[in-house]
């Protein structure tokens, strides 16, 4: 199940940001810039150019592993998985994680937030998306629950990929 989820997302990721569709390669380079906590407004470390290169070689794997997974469900290899009981204290250093990583992408100046202010419908349906899919990833990795954790990535990434194929928030951040 890990392959087809993968596969998808790469897949779908690699072509948008290599071909820089609707210019998906600059947005990714700034979004990754905006929603880096803690970096400021310096200099960024890595280019476009790198981005691309990058998912061009996500846009070469990807369908690679999306074939392989295709074929494990058609055996029946593909299968629910759950993952091992988690002690209380990991859930609590989850939850703490991710209550930080909420405050910071919606905060005024923060990512999440100049995308939903920027936005109206399938924009804020993008970001909603996103913010639910963190959500329930964190809760159902808490919860052992593999295959649904899976399914939440998914949704994420792809409500992510339509966040970068949509115009620019501001200017600033379409750098």
């Amino acid at each position: 199940m890990f392959s087809l989820v993968w596969g998808t997302f790469a897949t779908t990721l690699g072509w948008v940001v290599a071909a820089d569709f609707r210019g998906a390669a600059h947005r990714f380079h700034a979004f990754s810039h905006a929603a880096t906590p803690f970096v400021g407004s310096g200099a960024h470390v890595m280019g476009v150019g790198f981005f691309r290169l990058l998912a061009g070689l996500f846009a070469l794997i990807g369908p690679i592993v999306l074939v392989t997974g295709l074929l494990e469900l058609w055996r029946g290899e593909a299968e629910n998985f759950r993952l091992p009981p988690v002690g209380g204290w990991f859930v609590l250093v989850q939850a703490v994680i991710l209550g930080a990583a909420l405050w910071s992408y919606w905060r005024r100046s923060g990512f999440l937030r100049r995308q939903w202010d920027a936005g109206s419908g399938p924009r804020r349906a993008a970001v909603a998306g996103v913010t639910a899919s963190t959500v329930a990833f964190t809760l159902l990795l808490a919860l052992g629950s593999g295959t649904w954790m899976l399914a939440a990535w998914l949704l994420g990434g792809l409500c992510g990929i339509a966040l970068l194929l949509s115009d620019p928030a501001d200017s600033a951040t379409d750098a």
